[in-house]
């Protein structure tokens, strides 16, 4: 009975992000919730106890907190810079093809008209990307001027404007390209100079 449970609600919350993704939170009903589902309204009720509610799960779910996020990208055998790339096209990819993602990211860019608290989806991309900055300057291949803390906010942020404009503007079928492009202009503003 447990198990059936958890599969009704993995199956509520993969329709709810796939419409909220497509249609946005006030495009989006119950009633679409359990259409889409093929569960009912009551179901989507009995396991949420609301449309915000839902939206929260969504966002919760894979948006804001990333599962094993931290841990993939701590391999020592990998130099630092070359996990937050790595880590970066990961993120693109989900946001790009992840239903569940892609539905908490609309949700939070609509947040102002969400009756919910959403959590702040950038905590942990930014801690991972401030650990490996600082640890990319431990290794001597950051830039003396470039300072972990800051540099992880700016580049946090431009990462995820340039992945929300490129789907606005082109689709997501570009944003690996884009991001190559955005990568090969950043890049060498952070990396020190080689040694001679």
């Amino acid at each position: 009975m447990q198990e059936r449970a958890r599969a009704t609600r993995r199956s509520l919350l993969e329709a709810a992000a796939s419409l909220f993704a497509e249609r946005g939170y006030a495009g989006t009903s119950v009633n679409d919730i359990s259409s889409r589902s093929g569960r009912t309204s009551g179901a989507v009720y009995f396991h949420y106890a609301s449309k915000e509610g839902i939206a929260l799960a969504v966002v919760r779910d894979r948006f804001a907190t990333w599962p094993e996020l931290a841990d993939r990208y701590t391999n020592d055998a990998v130099p630092p810079m070359d996990r937050l790339v790595a880590l970066s096209y990961d993120i693109a990819k989900a946001l790009a093809e992840d239903p569940v993602t892609r539905g908490g990211a609309r949700l939070w860019a609509e947040r102002e008209v969400i009756n919910a608290t959403l959590p702040d989806p950038f905590a942990l991309w930014t801690a991972a990307t401030t650990r490996l900055l600082a640890q990319a300057r431990a290794t001597g291949q950051l830039a003396p001027h470039i300072r972990p803390a800051p540099t992880a906010r700016a580049l946090v942020r431009a990462f995820f404007g340039l992945c929300s404009l490129t789907e606005a503007l082109e689709g997501t079928a570009t944003i690996t390209a884009r991001l190559a492009e955005w990568w090969h202009l950043t890049l060498p503003s952070l990396q020190a100079a080689p040694k001679r």
